[in-house]
């Protein structure tokens, strides 16, 4: 009876190991997929716009932005993400990407 409740208990545990680690993975491949997607957005972003002066007027009302957590919109800021999308229409970025992509310049 004893080997029965030994070899449940292996069983149990091993299964217990397999489902721990496949939640990992996925865990972790989405963590690097949302981190690439904020990679990709910020080297657009600092790639195309490091000398536009709509963007560089933007940075302090986008350091404002990023502190208050989105609270704080300039009209700086709002140019700029307007003027962002309009010239990278692909671009799938949230506004908070943006601005601290903005803050990279």
């Amino acid at each position: 009876m004893s080997r029965l409740r030994l070899l449940s208990a292996a069983a149990l545990l091993a299964v217990a190991t397999s489902v721990s680690a496949t939640s990992f993975v996925y865990t972790t491949d989405a963590t690097v997929g949302a981190l690439k997607g904020t990679s990709d957005a910020t080297s657009d972003v600092t790639s195309s716009f490091s000398d536009d002066k709509v963007v560089l007027a933007a940075r302090d009302d986008a350091a404002s932005f990023v502190a208050s957590d989105g609270s704080v919109r300039g009209a700086r800021l709002e140019a700029a993400l307007q003027h962002i999308r309009g010239k990278l229409p692909q671009l799938a970025a949230s506004d908070m990407q943006l601005a601290r992509a903005i803050l990279t310049l």
